[in-house]
């Protein structure tokens, strides 16, 4: 059975990827092709999903 912690814990994993891991992955991307554009819409997306998730696995 998994207990609470296990699922908290996995919620701000979840957080974090979505906040960091996927603005990485776009940086990454935008080296690659020299256009910027797409770190800076996986910024603002970044920003609307990671930290709202964040927020709430704190207040879990």
């Amino acid at each position: 059975m998994i207990d609470m912690k296990e699922n908290i814990k996995f919620a701000w994993i979840a957080s974090w990827f979505a906040f960091v891991g996927q603005l990485i992955f776009f940086i990454v991307v935008s080296i690659f092709t020299t256009d910027w554009r797409y770190a800076m819409w996986s910024f603002i997306v970044s920003m609307a999903a990671g930290v709202p998730s964040m927020i709430r696995t704190v207040q879990l």
